[in-house]
């Protein structure tokens, strides 16, 4: 057997098995976040209904975000497998970029054990550093781009072979990993972008890395071709910073805390690395991996994943043992060599364990027919499932209002449609099967992507809004209030109020 065979087989069988894992219960359990999982169904809902993200609804995170659950809903007809089918999805479609970059440039021993982390952590519905219980699709999209600039940033590695034919499957793979990072969430592709502009100082590798650049440019304009909203979703971004694109310094420091033992472990491979090979190339090469992804972490919501370290660790291995491997004269002694391995798995097998448990779970559990429905009828395979260690009060009742909104929209004895929550996200439109509103936002998160600063003007949120439902309190339906209240009641009327929700319907022209 080849020394690609040995990796790429065991990397298929491993992301064809979590594929299945997550496509075949047909099901969404979540655990938490519930209101973040409804922005991307939103999204589905919306481009089932032929909506573009950003050119029909503001958001700041890229459309892949909302067409990955949109296939998903597509291929299953099921809002609750559209989350996990179009991650198994996507989990395939990273097969060839990592099988080809994993393969070519670390040994079969590194390779697998990346590749395992890299897919369960793409597969597993739970964000980084969250317990096993805590089931949820919520901000997904970070764990595809961490996988992807992961993936990317081992390509720093020269691969044993290169020929034109490798340099153009390596320009493509790093392409695919460029653009989703482009298009799922900025800050990754701003990330990816800048580290394989520094390749091209790279001499041997400098001939992928540009026609990599070049293809990924091209591909950019015939996706603006199709999608046009590139100078609105820019604006999203510009507005989402301005409200929450800051960070202190106190929060870097506690996200090194938090991730203490791992940047430990990171700086002790790579400084004997870094001894071995007396190189400042890759010195800088680790520098990257650790200033590129605090600076990604401090973004998230999440305080524990700093991805990009496990990269550089298999890079520091490889490179180590590559030297030690040629008789070089600052090589490190044999019996550390031989200890590298073991340190490798001592960093990787504890979050493989830990997010292949999360994928188990989910896909025990939805196969199981667990969980609670959130209520809408097209909910029915979105399940809410408490977890041992219970749920945060105003979660549950988060959940009820859900379930108590929806039964009072089928009340109100109007047709139903262009429905606006002013709240975090809107359930309902999914959730009923109904016309959503054009330009307004996939999701409204206070101090997130708006404040009293910046805001969307009522005139351009309202505008395609026939339904305003306002919950009590809601998540952060009280300060959303405070902005647009008197918009409210001056183009709309009273039609319900509830002990947990308050209904106005459009105002008639002259009345």
């Amino acid at each position: 057997m080849t020394r690609a065979v040995q990796a790429a087989i065991p990397i298929a069988a491993m992301a064809i098995a979590c594929a299945a894992m997550l496509w075949l219960p047909g099901r969404t359990i979540t655990a938490g976040f519930i209101n973040d999982v409804l922005i991307f169904i939103d999204g589905a809902h919306r481009i089932a209904f032929g909506q573009v993200p950003n050119r029909d609804f503001h958001s700041a995170l890229g459309p892949l975000v909302f067409y990955l659950p949109a296939l998903g809903y597509w291929l299953s007809g099921s809002l609750g497998a559209a989350m996990p089918v179009g991650m198994a999805i996507l989990l395939i479609g990273f097969l060839p970029a990592m099988i080809r970059i994993l393969q070519s440039r670390l040994s079969p021993f590194l390779a697998v054990v990346l590749g395992a982390l890299l897919i369960v952590i793409l597969a597993a519905p739970i964000n980084l550093g969250s317990p096993v219980t805590l089931l949820t699709f919520a901000m997904f999209y970070n764990r595809i781009g961490w996988a992807a600039l992961a993936l990317l940033l081992v390509m720093y590695l020269r691969p044993a072979e290169q020929t034109a034919k490798s340099r153009l499957v390596d320009a493509l793979a790093a392409s695919f990993l460029l653009l989703v990072q482009i298009y799922t969430k900025a800050t990754y592709g701003v990330a990816g972008l800048g580290f394989v502009v520094i390749l091209l100082l790279d001499g041997r590798q400098r001939g992928w890395a540009m026609m990599s650049l070049v293809l990924t440019a091209i591909v950019m304009i015939a996706i603006e071709l199709a999608w046009g909203g590139s100078r609105e979703h820019l604006g999203d971004l510009r507005a989402a910073a301005n409200v929450s694109g800051g960070r202190d310094v106190a929060s870097l420091i506690r996200n090194m805390l938090d991730n203490l033992s791992d940047l430990t472990l990171f700086w002790l491979v790579a400084g004997i690395a870094v001894w071995q090979a007396r190189s400042i190339a890759d010195l800088l090469f680790y520098g990257f991996c650790f200033v590129a992804g605090l600076l990604i972490l401090n973004q998230n919501a999440h305080g524990w994943g700093i991805i990009t370290l496990y990269s550089g660790v298999a890079v520091a291995v490889e490179r180590t043992v590559r030297l030690a491997s040629v008789g070089k004269r600052n090589a490190v002694p044999t019996r550390l060599v031989l200890g590298l391995p073991l340190l490798v798995l001592f960093l990787f097998l504890p979050p493989i364990a830990h997010y292949g448990a999360a994928l188990a779970l989910h896909s025990a559990l939805a196969g199981a027919d667990a969980g609670e429905p959130l209520g809408p009828p097209l909910f029915d395979d979105l399940r809410n499932f408490e977890p041992p260690e219970g749920q945060p009060r105003f979660m549950m009742q988060y959940v009820d209002s859900i379930k108590s909104g929806g039964e009072l929209l089928r009340t109100l004895g109007v047709d139903l449609e262009r429905v606006l929550v002013l709240d975090f996200v809107n359930p309902f439109s999914a959730g009923l099967n109904i016309r959503p509103p054009t330009g307004d936002s996939s999701w409204l998160h206070w101090k997130r992507n708006i404040d009293e600063r910046n805001h969307p003007p009522a005139e351009v949120l309202f505008a395609d809004v026939k339904i305003v439902m306002i919950p009590k309190p809601g998540i952060n339906g009280l300060p959303l209030q405070d902005l647009y209240g008197s918009y409210i009641s001056r183009e709309f009327q009273l039609l319900r109020e509830t002990s947990e929700w308050t209904v106005y319907l459009r105002r008639q022209a002259g009345g």
